[in-house]
């Protein structure tokens, strides 16, 4: 069996990737280890129950992320806020606050929201706007930059550990998968520049409204299929080796060979099977890089005891909570999913510890479940969900050319200059077709589109 171009993992970069090429006229196989598409992005079922490995949401400032949306033909599965509002709650505040942007343009669109923000003293309040306009100035691609811790920077210019902890880390923790303390400043830079400080709507915050095995593996398989593509499942590629002036993958008793090859698989699995010398990096490059776990405890009530779709908590283990309840299926009560980022230290704790932390937390933010009943309480775990985004890591991302004939990478831990997010992966397969079809003596447009 051969192919012109094969794609090693189905994660959102692959998938992108695949469509990409296929789209543009060559012959795709593209091959993933497990029974589904999706990598990171994926749901399963526990009993009756449709559960989302993770608490995935992006933001209208993820272009890319959306326009892959509309090529799998879902965009109807989505909700995206009209307007950035988000609620957080605190066991030392009687009332949730909001944070919700106004009519203005950026950054004064978030200035009131944060003056009436209780969680902080008012002299914090104040300080932030001076904060989040040298923020706009930080040059996010300078090496100067990436070498510098965020909270350090912040506390340079004036931030507390306070206004730390309960407003920075309240956006960056969930979208670097670190706290300030750990985070490179040129990512938390990208975060905070393209998300909430250059344009009003760009951080107006989206979701899915099913499962996310709809949303992105089957429709994905779906339309790789219509686009001639093959997809094989359950398909672990093990070897890559250059062969009469082509590649063979070789996949358990699976072999195939190929003119192109897209490494679209996390950063351990891509040195072990990329040749040597494919990329300027020192061995154990990935390892150096590294990886920040995610955690979620998932909570079924026998009653609804929360009428917003979602909130973020401060004072508290919690971090973000999501009501599920209509994408899992569940039949009477409500289904909350409790999702903590950078978790390091829960990544081990077993389950009846993590529910003796949790529920109660929970209980203190979201009065009525106090007298609620619990159905069923699990925990998913993804240990390496994210690369580990510190100080110095863009120094172990390359881009997506290699030095090896033919071979181009993709994965939201390459030189995207995004942190790891659904949009970085996407971006990354966008930018490994593009370098591939170019390659091919194929044309492209200037932003990585085909050319008809």
């Amino acid at each position: 069996m051969s192919a012109r171009v094969a794609v090693l993992g189905g994660g959102l970069a692959g998938i992108t990737a695949a469509l990409r090429c296929a789209d543009a006229g060559l012959d795709v196989t593209l091959l993933e280890s497990k029974n589904h598409l999706g990598g990171l992005t994926h749901s399963f079922r526990r009993g009756e129950l449709d559960v989302d490995n993770g608490q995935h949401v992006f933001l209208r400032c993820c272009t890319s992320y959306v326009d892959l949306l509309r090529r799998l033909d879902v965009l109807d599965k989505v909700f995206l806020q009209p307007r950035l509002a988000i609620q957080v709650r605190s066991p030392r505040l009687r009332q949730p606050v909001w944070l919700r942007r106004n009519a203005l343009p950026a950054p004064l669109h978030l200035a009131d929201s944060v003056l009436k923000y209780r969680p902080l003293p008012v002299a914090d309040r104040l300080k932030f706007a001076g904060a989040a306009l040298a923020l706009r100035g930080v040059h996010r691609e300078s090496a100067a930059a990436d070498g510098q811790s965020f909270a350090d920077w912040l506390r340079r210019h004036g931030q507390s550990t306070a206004a730390i902890e309960k407003l920075w880390d309240l956006v960056g923790i969930a979208t670097l998968n670190a706290p300030a303390t750990g985070a490179s400043l040129a990512l938390a830079a990208t975060v905070f520049q393209l998300g909430l400080l250059t344009e009003a709507g760009a951080a107006d915050i989206g979701w899915s409204k099913v499962p996310l095995r709809e949303l992105h593996g089957e429709p994905a398989k779906a339309r790789l299929t219509e686009a001639g593509a093959q997809v094989l499942l359950g398909t672990k590629v093990t070897g890559l080796a250059r062969e009469d002036g082509r590649w063979r993958i070789t996949a358990g008793e699976t072999e195939l060979t190929a003119d192109r090859v897209v490494v679209a698989l996390p950063p351990e699995v891509a040195e072990r099977l990329l040749p040597p010398g494919a990329l300027s990096l020192p061995e154990g490059w990935a390892k150096r890089l590294g990886s920040s776990p995610i955690v979620n405890a998932h909570v079924v009530f026998d009653r609804e005891v929360l009428d917003e779709p979602f909130f973020a908590a401060v004072d508290s283990p919690l971090q973000w909570v999501f009501d599920r309840t209509s994408q899992s299926g569940v039949d009477g009560g409500q289904y909350l999913a409790v999702s903590l980022s950078a978790a390091d230290d829960l990544i081990d704790v077993p389950v009846r510890e993590i529910r003796e932390r949790i529920l109660p937390a929970l209980r203190q933010v979201v009065p009525a479940a106090a007298t609620a009943g619990v159905r069923d309480f699990f925990v998913t775990r993804e240990r390496t969900a994210t690369f580990r985004p510190a100080p110095g890591s863009a120094a172990l991302r390359p881009g997506p050319v290699t030095a090896a004939e033919g071979v181009v990478l993709a994965g939201a831990w390459t030189a995207t200059g995004w942190p790891a997010t659904m949009e970085g992966a996407v971006r990354s397969g966008e930018a490994a077709a593009s370098a591939l079809i170019a390659s091919d003596g194929r044309p492209t447009s200037p932003h990585g589109k085909d050319i008809p």
